[in-house]
């Protein structure tokens, strides 16, 4: 990235507008001088976070950074918009570029991000550590894709519609006013949807069966969306699969190897979370059954409380 005479140096003290929003958002705003330029980050979970990044300087912007994640991570970055740069002090480089999808692992790496003047950067992060990476897919595969600890860039490839959809939930879920207990759920099956996505391709799970390819991938993906986005409909096996366009068997082999679930088992899982929150929100026990796929308040009283090991009515109105 070329860097022009007139471009500005931020360095890791210079001053920004930091500030929490309500919903629990960490947003930082350089100053008004220097164009449109603010982040903001979200921590969905113990070391799993989404944030998100939108620079438009008026002048070339150099940003000093000492790294701002705490300990080891990897971080999947897809471009919305325009480009950027990173230049380590170790000498290693990044760039980021819309329609692109860009993953690193490393600790804390100093160097500086650049910004070209007049351009409009915009990027999405999913930023998981390694404990959390540990628990959701095994110690032997995250230190496998991790490595040292030293800025590594695993991959950088155009990015999958699987993932630019996932990122356009993502982007409409954190407009104002939309970020709120309802939506958290949905917010999360996203981000590691995503997160899923990007691993299985550096590191595809270990099995006897034939490897999944990157359309059998993204056809999975799609299924469980449909599983998201259909909560309240009965959905069957057969009818994922003719979706998706693939066979029942492999679907279901597919969803065994990629998501250690079945298409009914991660049905129920997505539905009792989906209840846990609207309950948790103040909807009645009636209202949550039939948003999430019962007819009858009773068979869902049961489910839950099969699932949970208290009954949906002890959740609704607590936080109220």
């Amino acid at each position: 990235m070329n860097i022009s005479k007139g471009s500005c140096r931020l360095g890791l003290n210079s001053p920004r507008q930091r500030n929490v929003q309500a919903d629990g958002r960490l947003c930082l705003q350089l100053d008004e001088t220097l164009g449109q330029c603010h982040s903001e980050l979200l921590q969905l979970e113990q070391g799993l976070s989404l944030g998100r990044l939108h620079y438009h300087p008026v002048r070339t912007l150099i940003e000093e950074t000492a790294g701002p994640h705490d300990g080891h991570v990897m971080v999947v970055t897809l471009g919305l918009q325009g480009r950027s740069g990173f230049i380590g002090q170790d000498g290693s480089s990044l760039a980021f570029e819309a329609g692109h999808t860009t993953i690193t692992a490393f600790r804390a790496t100093p160097g500086e991000r650049r910004y070209q003047a007049n351009e409009t950067a915009s990027q999405l992060r999913v930023v998981i550590d390694q404990a959390t990476l540990c628990k959701y897919v095994g110690q032997a595969r995250a230190e496998q894709v991790l490595g040292s600890g030293r800025l590594q860039r695993l991959d950088f490839r155009p990015s999958s519609k699987a993932a630019q959809a996932h990122a356009a939930a993502l982007v409409r879920y954190l407009q104002p006013g939309l970020l709120d207990p309802a939506n958290r759920l949905d917010l999360h099956i996203h981000t590691l949807s995503l997160l899923a996505e990007q691993f299985n391709l550096l590191a595809p799970p270990q099995t006897t069966a034939a490897p999944l390819s990157t359309q059998d991938i993204e056809r999975l993906e799609r299924a469980r969306n449909l599983l998201c986005e259909q909560l309240h409909t009965p959905l069957t096996v057969e009818y994922l699969a003719t979706s998706v366009g693939m066979n029942e068997h492999k679907l279901k082999e597919g969803f065994r190897h990629l998501f250690d679930s079945t298409p009914a088992k991660m049905l129920l899982d997505l539905r009792m979370r989906k209840a846990m929150t609207l309950l948790e929100s103040g909807q009645q026990v009636a209202q949550a059954a039939w948003q999430v796929g019962y007819k009858y308040p009773n068979n869902f009283t049961v489910a839950f409380t099969r699932y949970f090991g208290r009954a949906p009515k002890t959740i609704f109105g607590r936080k109220r």
